[in-house]
């Protein structure tokens, strides 16, 4: 379970009975105060046994503006972001 600012993210079994699988085509998105704090959370999900995917975390210029951004998968296949919008 992670809690960061009222946000609630828990894993746990299926509540349906049926087996779990990665998200393919979804990402599960955590914001940040800071790009620091996005590296170290990516450093220790790799840490820990994920898999960075995608590009290196960095900032990413998007229609929608600027974001610093980290992916990587879970350990087991989950892919998870990292995000900081700066002002814009």
């Amino acid at each position: 379970m992670y809690r960061n600012k009222g946000s609630v993210f828990m894993v746990s079994k299926p509540l349906d009975g049926q087996a779990a699988c990665p998200a393919n085509g979804g990402a599960v998105g955590f914001n940040f105060d800071a790009p620091e704090q996005v590296d170290d959370w990516h450093k220790r999900g790799v840490e820990a046994g994920g898999t960075s995917v995608e590009d290196p975390p960095g900032y990413r210029e998007l229609e929608f503006g600027k974001l610093y951004l980290a992916y990587m998968r879970d350990p087991h296949g989950n892919k998870l972001c990292g995000l900081h919008r700066p002002e814009q």
